[in-house]
């Protein structure tokens, strides 16, 4: 028989080579110094891996330093705003000029061509620069996200669009959009300080580009004006989101005088600022430039009147967190910000059961509650980062139970032609050979349905030899619409 072992005390335990905050010395913590003398109970459980809590570790070196044109920065200049907004790379040959001798001629030949086939401009921050693995940048989340290559480009399925949530079709005025019952967005205006390349609005944010002319929201007070009088006299409006374009790129007055006008409006209940700034570019959370003070002088605003007024951001990867997006997070928990995360579901970024769990529980670790995980959207130019209906489903399945429920994401399609947002889960038909989905969403309009396509490479033989037929496609979405029972209902 095998000698049961004896049972560790927890200050034997602490003792040990563990991950974790708690000091080695636990008299440090008097309530924890208590229970030092305290056997260890028998664990059901197998012991957890090193790999296993690599959610709390944080890049904590000068790794911009091995940007050439950085390697002389110090901590304290990298993470001014000066400094990430001069450097921020707006041009590709800007872009040729940091990674001189980081990599080959032929990926940025590959970058310079995609480029040219991009509706979206190209903007990096050093930040996001600094991050990216250019030993392999290929196959590097943060360059597949920021950092369009021709060579891994593929064809368009030929019911992409560039306005594919048909958000003009709800705007009462420019900049304004009216889709929920209760519920406003507000797109202050049309810039950022980084450009995404799936982004969603790629029919307005940015400059133009080789291949779109773009749809201006320019930050202009005297047209949001138009927009708050619109939100004023609509008395079921409880709930308005700031976005754009990035409210990160509003100057401090203009956070205070968005929030305050909209807090002033008796029927508006709740206020979510919508920024991918925490990601790409922590620094000015913690920086002395008045964003921060600006929000949270909303948010105490808000709290007075028994309104909530929260930030939503928008992590799709690990690799964005560092030890400087903690320490933002840290000073935005302290000051009593709520703070969501927004992911995309992209293929090569987040798409692996590993990838989503580290990125779920990191998030939970820095107090940002992870909120949704969309479906990518079907916008023109983004096919290789998009996901099968399926695969995202299968995904939700690995990723629900890993940690508590309210720190799980909800998997959500925001569904094509108008339509919302709809659970992953809830079509009403699902051809996976075809790849065509049918969602309903009756609150926002009972007589429509919204179809999803799933990349067309991601579909088993029969059906890309099914798509690539002239007129083959008619036959498809028509066999969707029988099998799914709403031939009466209209396509969105």
């Amino acid at each position: 028989m095998t000698p049961k072992k004896k049972p560790k005390k927890f200050d034997e335990y602490h003792q040990a080579d563990t991950i974790g905050d708690l000091p080695k010395d636990v008299s440090e913590k008097p309530k924890l110094n208590e229970i030092g003398e305290t056997e260890i109970p028998d664990s059901l459980k197998d012991p957890v891996e090193y790999d296993e809590l690599k959610h709390r570790l944080f890049e904590k070196n000068y790794f911009w330093q091995k940007i050439p044109e950085f390697k002389n920065v110090d901590e304290q200049e990298f993470l001014s705003t000066e400094f990430q907004n001069k450097n921020t790379a707006t041009k590709v040959d800007h872009l040729d000029e940091l990674v001189e001798g980081l990599v080959s001629d032929e990926f940025l030949q590959d970058v310079h061509e995609g480029m040219r086939q991009a509706p979206m401009n190209l903007r990096l921050s050093p930040y996001i620069i600094s991050l990216i693995d250019w030993d392999n940048p290929i196959d590097d989340p943060l360059r597949v996200q920021f950092i369009p290559v021709a060579s891994t480009r593929r064809p368009d399925h030929p019911k992409l669009s560039l306005d594919s949530l048909a958000e003009q079709d709800d705007s009462p005025t420019p900049g304004l959009v009216h889709r929920y019952f209760d519920k406003v967005l507000f797109l202050a205006l049309d810039v950022c300080p980084v450009y995404c390349r799936f982004c969603t609005r790629s029919y307005a944010i940015g400059s133009d580009t080789d291949l779109v002319s773009k749809l201006s929201f320019k930050p202009v007070p005297r047209k949001w004006n138009e927009a708050f009088a619109y939100i004023a006299s609509r008395p079921e409006v409880e709930d308005v989101v700031i976005s754009g374009g990035d409210s990160y790129m509003l100057k401090a007055h203009r956070i205070r005088q968005i929030g305050e006008t909209l807090l002033d409006i008796p029927h508006v209940r709740r206020i979510r600022f919508a920024s991918k700034g925490p990601s790409v570019m922590p620094m000015q959370i913690i920086a002395g430039n008045g964003w921060t003070d600006a929000l949270v002088d909303v948010v105490e605003h808000g709290q007075k009147m028994g309104k909530e007024v929260a930030l939503h951001t928008h992590f799709n990867h690990s690799n964005e967190i560092t030890y400087i997006t903690k320490l933002a997070m840290d000073k935005l928990f302290s000051r009593g910000v709520r703070v969501r995360n927004q992911s995309v579901l992209i293929r090569g970024v987040n798409d692996t059961v590993d990838d989503m769990v580290n990125l779920v529980r990191q998030l939970a670790y820095i107090n940002v509650q992870p909120y949704y995980v969309y479906q990518h959207d079907m916008v023109k130019g983004t096919e290789e980062l998009r996901t099968s209906l399926a695969a995202s489903l299968e995904l939700e399945r690995n990723v629900r139970g890993t940690t508590a429920g309210f720190n799980t994401p909800t998997f959500v399609m925001d569904a094509p032609g108008g339509g919302g947002k709809r659970d992953l889960h809830s079509y009403e038909y699902y051809d996976e050979v075809t790849g065509v989905s049918v969602y309903r969403s009756p609150a926002v309009d009972e007589e429509k349905i919204y179809l999803y396509y799933d990349p067309i490479d991601t579909l088993p033989k029969e059906g890309q030899l099914r798509w690539k037929i002239p007129r083959e496609g008619e036959k498809i979405i028509k066999e969707a619409l029988e099998n799914s029972d709403y031939t009466d209902l209209s396509i969105a």
